[in-house]
């Protein structure tokens, strides 16, 4: 771990394990509350000058781009060996660290005058919040933490970042990496379980936190952070859905709209999670994501040509597994997988790519986050139906509409209950648009300058003249 800008073990370790082989091949520290103590204390000395300096934080940004840039072949095969992910995919996400810490040094703060005239002068400036704790989850370590780090230190803010147990040795590496780029106490890396989660957000140092998980946990995150009040930053998932119009040409869309769902194995919190199609274009719609399913090569991700790798722990690989089952029990017919896969020595998480059809909203694989490689597939016959099928429940992240009629689809993507509504793609994300969800998808949004506002404070300077 890094604690103060220097590396600490712990008494007590945590097993990490390779998916792609279902064995332990790491241990990583569990931090201690002792040390948890000592990462909040470095962070809130280290706030006291960091924030005094906005030009010298830019520079420390791009420096930090640069030391991850360098060591992109180390971090990647790390992230690989724990996630899943092919290696490619993870040296991109690399790439996406290097990007969102580029674009944040480079972004602007602006201070917004709101009274100027012979009586007085007054101005609004955002002001860092203090030491944050970022939580973040397993399926994106990297990109995910960045989305928190990035803002917050530009914004002047320090940060005690604790990655998921199922993940955290990349972000271990990261933090490594940056002890020899940004003051002590600036950014301390932390790992440990559940118990250190609530550790952190319930510490009196700790004047934010940033989350990235399931709604269970968010809840009992935002519960923590009451009693003291403590700002707040939850992105909790989703149940995003395609919506595919009756003039769309399938066989334009069906490879983005497969990738939209299978992009890291189904394992993105803003993934198409389930596609509502007329029912004249089902059948072919089925038969050209079957094919995709069928076709596409699963395996460990350090092996050439793997496109998507395995489930990234045993408990999601239970879960999609007994999602599926569930379908099948209740009717659904997979027309691609369905089952998982014995690839390697068959103890890896491997699940077969699944299209699944014969499905309603009532069906848990409809209803609930599969988080995973399966996909299903519904019908309808009226549009506005469809719509309101797809507004109904808790979730709001994202949603995407499919058409020939980019315009008539817009029309159509605005009518839904989600923070991004995609036309003719899924997933298109940068570092200057804004990412958040509706209902229990989440509360804040992170990336852009509004992500930046997050972990900032207002102060009106109010001058008599």
């Amino acid at each position: 771990m890094t604690i103060d800008g220097t590396a600490h073990t712990a008494a007590a370790t945590l097993d990490v394990v390779n998916p792609a082989t279902g064995a332990v091949f790491a241990q990583a520290p569990d931090c201690s509350a002792e040390q948890l103590d000592a990462a909040f204390a470095s962070a809130a000395r280290a706030f006291a000058t960091w924030r005094r300096d906005e030009g010298a934080r830019r520079d420390m940004l791009r420096a930090a781009a640069k030391a991850l840039t360098a060591r992109t072949d180390d971090i990647a095969l790390l992230l690989t060996t724990e996630q899943g992910k092919p290696l490619a995919e993870a040296a991109g996400e690399v790439r996406s660290v290097a990007a969102w810490l580029t674009y944040y040094a480079d972004l602007d703060i602006p201070r917004e005058v709101i009274r100027d005239d012979k009586r007085g002068f007054a101005e609004v400036v955002r002001r860092p919040i203090g030491p944050v704790a970022a939580i973040t989850p397993w399926n994106y370590p990297l990109t995910l933490a960045f989305w928190k780090l990035a803002p917050a230190l530009r914004a002047g803010n320090t940060v005690v970042l604790k990655p998921s147990p199922y993940t955290p040795l990349s972000t271990l590496l990261v933090g490594a990496i940056l002890r020899d780029v940004l003051p002590p106490g600036v950014v301390n890396t932390v790992s440990g379980g559940d118990r250190l989660g609530a550790w952190m957000t319930a510490h009196p140092l700790a004047r934010k936190i940033s989350f990235t998980g399931s709604v269970e946990t968010g809840k009992r995150v935002a519960a923590a952070a009451a009693p003291d009040l403590k700002r707040l930053t939850l992105e909790l998932g989703g149940n995003d859905a395609a919506i595919v119009l009756d003039d769309a040409d399938i066989p334009a869309i069906a490879d983005k709209l497969f990738w939209g769902a299978f992009a890291n194995n189904g394992q993105v919190c803003s993934a198409v999670k389930r596609v509502y199609v007329p029912r004249p274009l089902h059948d072919d719609l089925v038969d050209a994501l079957a094919e995709r399913a069928a076709s596409v090569r699963v395996g460990d991700g350090t092996a050439d040509g793997v496109r998507l790798g395995p489930v990234n722990n045993r408990p999601q690989f239970e879960r999609v597994s007994d999602l599926v089952t569930d379908a099948l029990a209740h009717g659904a017919t997979a027309a691609a997988g369905g089952h998982p896969l014995e690839l390697g020595d068959g103890c890896g998480y491997f699940y077969a790519p699944t299209i699944l059809t014969g499905v309603d909203e009532n069906t848990r694989v409809v209803a609930e986050e599969q988080f995973g490689p399966a996909l299903p597939v519904l019908s309808y016959t009226d549009l506005d139906d469809a719509v309101e099928r797809v507004n109904a429940g808790h979730f709001g992240l994202g949603g995407s509409v499919w058409s020939a009629d980019p315009g008539r689809a817009c029309d159509v993507a605005a009518r839904l209950d989600v923070g991004t509504a995609w036309v003719n793609t899924h997933l298109a994300l940068a570092p200057a648009q804004p990412f958040g969800g509706a209902k229990w998808s989440g509360l804040g949004v992170e990336n852009g300058p509004w992500g930046l506002y997050g972990f900032t404070e207002l102060q009106v300077i109010h001058r008599a003249r």
